[in-house]
């Protein structure tokens, strides 16, 4: 069984790998959404792993709720570009396949901790 700092670890790495796909990806995007959705898309993913850490080194517990809850919009975020950019013909299936996996992936284990965290608080 994990413990909560081996699930900590996991997701980070997980949200690390996310946000550096997100640059591979949009890597390809054309030099004219360089200021719109590649800064956009980069920022909103970057968001994710940097608000979840921030949280995880507070010490009051919805202090640490509110910082995931902050993760887990720019984590939709991110998502909701993502769809936009692959109907948008800028993602190939394979990466957005592969990327909105990951996604929903980290978006189940944000919601478990938020879930978790909140139950404490009762």
């Amino acid at each position: 069984m994990e413990t909560k700092s081996q699930f900590h670890d996991i997701l980070k790495q997980k949200m690390d790998l996310y946000a550096h796909e997100i640059y591979r990806i949009t890597k390809d995007f054309p030099k004219s959404e360089l200021y719109g959705l590649v800064s956009q898309i980069r920022r909103s993913s970057v968001s994710v792993v940097l608000n979840y850490i921030e949280g995880f080194a507070r010490i009051k517990q919805k202090v640490y709720i509110n910082f995931l809850e902050i993760s887990y919009g720019s984590l939709k975020e991110t998502q909701y570009l993502l769809v936009f950019s692959y109907k948008e013909s800028l993602i190939k299936e394979t990466d957005f396949n592969k990327i909105n996996a990951l996604g929903d992936e980290i978006g189940a284990m944000l919601w478990s901790i938020m879930k978790n965290v909140k139950s404490e608080l009762v």
